[in-house]
């Protein structure tokens, strides 16, 4: 049994292929462990809020001296902290948008990197606080960005294992459903993405 953490970015609903890829992923866990237990976050139905100067200073403002405005503030970004310690496994659904990801996502990393709670400063520099969990990321696009000419776009992947990595989540797989946007690929795109699901 293990506790999954599903995050979507995708605003396109039934029609998002990162969503698609994402559940396929999350079924093939769940054969695998079997009685696991779900928790979906979906990013932009949440309206996922953008870091303002409240969230800021509510951040470095110790937990007794924060006022109800700053506990108002913090809420996300500590459920959000909470649901990644909570999980097992996460599964990240990342279409890519202007070769990047959705802003619904960043918005949710820069609510989960805290200095203090999810990484630290050591003597070494900095130290991810976040261990021992297998990521998933689903990842979505109309091109080809795995290989051939358009992989130098591809700014998805390369930060998420950044940022991730940074906070102490190393173990990260990616499956993509890629090439949908060219003419009668689309179909062949998906089975090959979701074909090439395997779960650790």
């Amino acid at each position: 049994m293990k506790k999954i953490l599903h995050i979507i970015s995708s605003p396109r609903g039934a029609a998002s292929q990162s969503i698609k890829l994402g559940k396929a992923i999350i079924e093939k866990i769940e054969t695998k462990y079997p009685e696991s237990t779900v928790t979906e976050i979906d990013l932009v139905k949440l309206d996922f809020p953008h870091l303002d100067i409240s969230h800021i200073v509510s951040f470095f403002t110790p937990p007794e001296n924060r006022t109800p405005e700053s506990e108002i503030a913090v809420k996300y970004s500590d459920e959000a902290v909470e649901a990644i310690f909570d999980a097992d496994i996460i599964v990240i659904g990342a279409p890519l948008y202007n070769f990047t990801i959705h802003s619904s996502l960043k918005a949710w990393i820069d609510h989960i990197v805290r200095k203090g709670i999810t990484f630290k400063y050591g003597e070494k520099g900095p130290e991810g606080l976040i261990l021992n969990k297998k990521v998933y990321v689903a990842m979505a696009s109309g091109g080809v960005y795995s290989e051939g000419p358009m992989q130098s776009f591809d700014f998805v992947i390369p930060y998420l294992k950044t940022i991730l990595g940074f906070i102490g989540l190393k173990d990260v797989s990616v499956f993509r459903i890629e090439g949908t946007a060219i003419p009668g690929n689309e179909q062949a795109a998906v089975e090959k993405g979701l074909n090439s699901i395997i779960v650790d």
